[in-house]
């Protein structure tokens, strides 16, 4: 927290009948930005661009090169680096009304804030819980990932660990580890995601490198292409709703947008830079890994695929180090979802959607420690569960539904368009961008599994029974 002059000041909460607008006191920073003092405000804005950009890279990089390449091989052979460009084009197709409306509404909630106030409290209160819970899901599959890649790291090295199964417990152990860190503060969880992320892209960077020049023959002979399209354009298509969850990250760059410092500068460049990041190592992947092996060869393997190809071209040392670059890979996931689920909670509760003492802020680091238990804890009852598989396609099913209201959200607000509504970033050709992400993220809820589709709509139904219950006399339309 920075120091300065203290100054009263008064911010309007949600309007609620018979509710007054908070009183809580701010203090000037050394950097000019507003901090937090007493409940009720906004955080202080200490994230920058690269922060922005790890926290969106930092939450995509996962199953997109740890999980999915043999999977998607095995489904659309060669053209799966098709399968991932077309995520990569769907994913910007949503983050550029994304930007927009963040750069007019910079606060922290993202997607709920912004469909909150363009399409009123009650898609906002379901998108906001739902979003809140399908979060939790996420970190909760991505710690019970981390805990699968360090028990992978130690049998690789030879470790012996005995008949007793260490994921669950060193997925619970770092859970509470996060939670805490974030909790110590936003600068701290910020700085390890920065140096996860940097770390993780060297590496990631050198071994696509080799690859790539392996597979076109600097090393060795260069592979026989195989035919690009072994099983017709569909499965191009299906594979593309199977690995759209690698892209559901970039969103929770907006949900964070509170913390951003210059916001209308830097929420459309990480938004938009991380998807193309990402969307390139992606595609790079694929190539590599089919080149070294085939598809058919590719898709025996499963899920350990891109581990396989590391060991074809160094052998051992190869297959732990991509092990490692996976371990980072969930540590910078499960870090970006706990930062971003305490902000769903934070801004639910400064609409007095969820009871107001969830927006309390902890004085001495300035930190929402309330919202932080109502994510981090949920998320370890369902870690010490085990069985998170199933919600992590329901978190991409709840996504789903919220980029696709958020890109809804931007045509209302273009044709309502309030006198406060000044975005400093503007959609060209907003309303054929939007529809085409609005069509996009809805129609891949199709292809998802009628599991995961039951219990998403029960999780929307349930956040709506909510609403009607607690806050049906939330007016949010138009406020800001």
């Amino acid at each position: 927290m920075g120091t300065g002059q203290e100054q009263a000041a008064t911010t309007a909460g949600a309007n609620r009948e018979g509710e007054s607008p908070e009183q809580v006191t701010t203090v000037e920073s050394a950097s000019g930005e507003a901090s937090v003092t007493e409940e009720g405000t906004e955080l202080e804005r200490s994230i920058g661009l690269k922060g922005g950009l790890a926290i969106g890279i930092g939450t995509m990089i996962g199953a997109g090169i740890f999980v999915f390449p043999g999977l998607a091989a095995g489904r659309a052979g060669p053209a799966a680096a098709g399968s991932f460009a077309l995520g990569a084009v769907i994913a910007l197709l949503v983050a550029l009304p994304a930007s927009e409306l963040a750069t007019a509404m910079p606060k922290s909630g993202g997607g709920y804030y912004f469909i909150s106030r363009a399409l009123g409290a009650l898609a906002g209160a379901i998108v906001g819980i739902s979003i809140w819970l399908g979060l939790v899901f996420a970190t909760a599959f991505y710690l019970v990932g981390f805990g699968n890649y360090a028990a992978a790291v130690l049998a690789e090295a030879g470790v012996v660990v005995g008949n007793v199964s260490v994921v669950v417990p060193l997925a619970l152990v770092f859970g509470v580890l996060l939670t805490a860190l974030n909790l110590f503060g936003t600068e701290n969880a910020a700085a390890l995601q920065n140096y996860v992320v940097g770390l993780l892209l060297t590496i990631l960077v050198l071994f696509l490198g080799y690859g790539g020049l392996d597979a076109v023959g600097v090393f060795g002979g260069a592979s026989t292409p195989e035919r690009f399209l072994p099983f017709g354009p569909l499965p191009v298509f299906t594979t593309a709703a199977l690995v759209f969850t690698s892209y559901l990250g970039f969103a929770q760059v907006a949900t964070v947008a509170g913390d951003i410092k210059d916001p209308g500068r830097n929420l459309p460049l990480a938004m938009v830079g991380s998807v193309l990041v990402v969307g390139t190592l992606y595609v790079a992947t694929i190539f590599v890994a089919t080149s070294a092996f085939g598809s058919d060869t590719l898709s025996s393997f499963g899920e350990t695929a891109i581990v396989e190809v590391a060991r074809n071209f160094v052998g051992a040392p190869g297959a732990i180090v991509i092990l490692l670059a996976g371990l980072l890979a969930t540590v910078s996931s499960a870090n970006a979802s706990i930062l971003s689920t305490s902000r769903a909670v934070f801004a639910l509760s400064k609409d007095a959607i969820l009871p107001r003492f969830a927006s309390r802020i902890n004085l001495q680091y300035g930190t929402p420690h309330i919202a932080l238990a109502m994510g981090g804890g949920p998320v370890l009852v369902l870690v010490a569960y085990g069985e998170v598989e199933v919600l992590a396609e329901v978190a991409s099913f709840l996504h789903l539904v919220m980029y696709g209201l958020m890109c809804v959200a931007l045509i209302a607000m273009r044709r309502d368009e309030p006198e406060w509504y000044d975005p400093e970033f503007r959609v060209p050709a907003y309303r054929l961008v939007a529809g085409l992400g609005a069509f996009a993220s809805f129609g891949l809820i199709l292809f998802m599994k009628p599991t995961s589709q039951l219990i998403g709509i029960a999780i929307m139904v349930a956040s709506g029974v909510w609403y009607g219950y607690y806050a049906n006399d939330v007016s949010l339309k138009g406020v800001v």
